[in-house]
């Protein structure tokens, strides 16, 4: 089932007799058992106005295809989505409308904000086949719902979407990357942890703007990044050194690629093992990273991100125990994700919000069963 208008998705969708599984690009290795329906086909640049820093685009179009059209006119999708195919070992393009049902976002989140904060607007196709669009269309059961941030994350669970409205924002004159040395002697945990931590909220506390803040224990080094005007960045960069200087020394790395390779995990994309991503508060990293006893470690968002390379078919979930976050397996086989599931178990009250939306929007259970709970 491929279809080539928004139209044709309706009618489909409309007329299915059992569920399915949503396939754009099929990069996030996400698809499962069911008979696959694939919006690749459903692409284009619908609008794109630079001066008012705003695009709609059809779900399908692929990523590249509005970066490379967003660059022409110096400007960029400013929440930095991940390409996940390095690290899972997928092939295929990436669409805008699989970032958006998966809310992908970058190093870049800290300061900008995720793509759900850049979501201006949406057209989608519910369990029914109706289509509905930004949520400005009067339904009697919808009207409400922010339909905008309910379809932002929700993997293809509440519909299928066929248009994107997005934000934008210009891209920098000029960036600059501060590295600070933290000494990995006890992979990732301990005092080594909590001093990294303490170097990125620092970092990321000042009144420098700084756009990115990563811990790469391997590497021994803090990442914090900073952007804007060129004389801005050179000053802003001046100040910073000197505020992280009490962490340890301080060096510019020439690394082009840095971010998109701390974006795209790449550290982890040639090591066998499962990788999981684990959602925290700062002040809970280095105890968590402890805990996982993973084979490595990577930290972003100034450690509200953690990834963790673990053995085939550890369960994270256990070691960790409750806290304030949750961990996502992202890259196993399938009798791993079958047993622990990819997405972390909700608490009953979220569940049970979760489970009334999507009776709402697909009460026949159509669109991924079993991805989400």
């Amino acid at each position: 089932m491929t279809p080539e208008t928004e139209t044709e998705l309706a009618q489909i969708v409309a007329g299915l007799s059992g569920p399915v599984s949503i396939v754009g690009g099929g990069t996030r290795g996400v698809a499962g058992s069911a008979p696959a329906l694939d919006i690749s086909r459903l692409t284009g640049i619908h609008l794109y106005e630079p001066g008012a820093l705003t695009l709609v685009a059809a779900a399908g179009t692929p990523l590249a295809e509005v970066e490379a059209a967003l660059d022409a006119e110096g400007q960029r999708l400013a929440f930095e989505p991940m390409d996940h195919r390095v690290l899972l070992g997928t092939s295929g393009a990436p669409t805008i409308g699989g970032v958006v049902a998966a809310n992908v976002s970058g190093p870049r989140r800290v300061q900008a904000g995720a793509c759900r904060d850049f979501l201006l607007g949406v057209r989608f196709v519910d369990g029914g086949g109706a289509v509905i669009k930004n949520g400005g269309r009067v339904m009697k059961n919808v009207t409400g719902y922010d339909l905008v941030k309910l379809m932002a994350g929700s993997w293809g669970t509440l519909g299928v979407l066929s248009e994107v409205s997005l934000k934008v924002l210009p891209k920098p004159e000029a960036t600059q990357t501060l590295a600070i040395a933290v000494p990995d002697a006890e992979r990732a945990v301990g005092p080594d942890a909590e001093r990294a931590v303490g170097a990125m909220s620092d970092a990321l506390g000042s009144p420098f703007e700084v756009s990115g803040a990563a811990y790469d224990p391997e590497r021994g080094q803090v990442f914090a990044r900073l952007e804007g005007f060129a004389d801005s960045v050179a000053y802003r960069s001046a100040r910073l050194s000197e505020r992280l200087a009490r962490w340890g020394d301080i060096t510019r790395p020439e690394a082009p690629d840095l971010w998109s390779d701390i974006r795209d995990v790449r550290c982890f994309a040639d090591r066998a093992g499962d990788v999981w991503r684990i959602s925290c508060r700062p002040s809970d990293a280095p105890d968590l990273a402890q805990k996982a006893g993973a084979d490595a470690l990577l930290f972003d968002w100034g450690g509200d991100l953690i990834w963790a390379l673990m053995a085939e078919g550890s369960d994270l979930r256990a070691r960790l125990g409750g806290f304030d976050g949750h961990a996502t397996l992202i890259r196993s086989d399938q009798e791993t994700r079958a047993q622990l599931g990819m997405f972390h178990p909700q608490p009953a009250p979220l569940a049970a919000i979760q489970q009334a939306l999507r009776t709402r929007f697909d009460p026949q259970g159509r669109f991924n069963p079993g991805l989400m709970g």
